[in-house]
């Protein structure tokens, strides 16, 4: 009871403070005040803005969540919120703090009715869902549902951003500003440190092997977070999500590699840093040379959530061994 009545505290502040906030609240969702009848009498309805520039209407804090992207399940974990998630995509299994026997969605092909039936207040949605920009939400949004798009965030501002409207929509604006500001921490030492590296190693990320490589450049979080370490992305130059090919890797000769790709089974190999380092036609790049190939976490550097903290330091320490510890 005395964690519900914090929340409801906590998400009327934040609604006091929405329409005029300063830095500190900058992060939280803007709304305009109306009111419907519920079963249990009459509740304020609120309307909000997503991340998207969305609008969809909330009656009181959310209780009952589904999350249908694994960055947007642990936030709500990271919250301290997991007991609330009643269901989450295919992608979050697996996640610690989940509870047990939670059901997991297919959002690929999301079912209404079954969806309806769980009786969410909430829906946490990604861009990912929406398939030739058609809405497949629409019918729950027509049941009253509030349904929140949370877009790929391309920076870690953005992933701030998500944070804090995410906690503001659940009622911890303290819990998310908390949250946001250890994150700031851990990226700034790693920043303060890579800023003062003299030499800028070149890296090569690869985020999916051969026979679909997949890198990327400038308007992705990986690329900020490879600059933050003192290191230079060798496809700076490109725009966020790529399918370089193997000849443009070579002439690029990076001086180290790092991979988060998981090879599937049926390919024989389940180590991505020995496929690279036997890969056909890169025996000649400095990274294969030195044997500067390393494995970066796949979770932590592929979901846009405070988790990235995790594959931040890793990759720092990969680059640059001799600098971070």
């Amino acid at each position: 009871m005395r964690g519900i009545r914090s929340r409801i505290i906590s998400f009327t502040l934040l609604l006091a403070l929405a329409g005029g906030c300063g830095k500190e609240g900058e992060h939280l969702p803007r709304f305009r005040s109306g009111g419907v009848e519920t079963e249990h009498g009459w509740a304020e309805l609120r309307r909000f803005t997503d991340p998207s520039g969305g609008a969809f209407t909330l009656a009181g804090i959310p209780e009952r969540i589904i999350s249908s992207a694994p960055s947007n399940t642990e936030i709500v974990i990271d919250l301290g919120l997991g007991e609330n998630l009643i269901a989450v995509d295919t992608y979050s299994m697996g996640l610690a703090g989940l509870a047990d026997n939670l059901p997991f969605i297919d959002f690929a092909y999301p079912d209404a009715e079954a969806i309806i039936a769980l009786r969410p207040d909430l829906i946490l949605a990604s861009e990912h869902n929406r398939v030739a920009g058609n809405d497949p939400f629409k019918l729950i949004r027509d049941a009253g549902i509030g349904v929140a798009y949370i877009p790929t965030s391309g920076s870690i501002a953005e992933i701030y951003r998500d944070i804090g409207f995410i906690a503001g929509l659940l009622g911890v604006g303290d819990r998310g500003e908390g949250l946001i500001r250890s994150m700031r921490e851990a990226v700034d030492r790693i920043a303060a440190i890579g800023s003062a590296i003299p030499e800028r190693r070149t890296v090569y990320f690869e985020i999916s092997p051969p026979p679909h490589i997949v890198s990327f450049g400038r308007g992705t979080f990986l690329h900020e977070m490879l600059e933050l370490t003192g290191a230079k992305n060798v496809f700076a130059e490109a725009a966020g999500w790529i399918a370089p090919g193997a000849e443009a890797i070579v002439a690029a000769d990076p001086q180290v590699i790092l991979t988060n790709a998981a090879l599937s089974k049926g390919s024989g190999m389940g180590d991505p840093v020995k496929e690279i380092l036997a890969r056909p036609g890169f025996s000649g790049v400095r990274a294969i040379r030195n044997k500067a190939v390393y494995r970066i976490d796949a979770d932590s550097s592929s979901r846009p959530s405070p988790r990235i903290t995790r594959a931040l330091r890793e990759m720092a320490r990969a680059i640059y061994p001799e600098y971070y510890e």
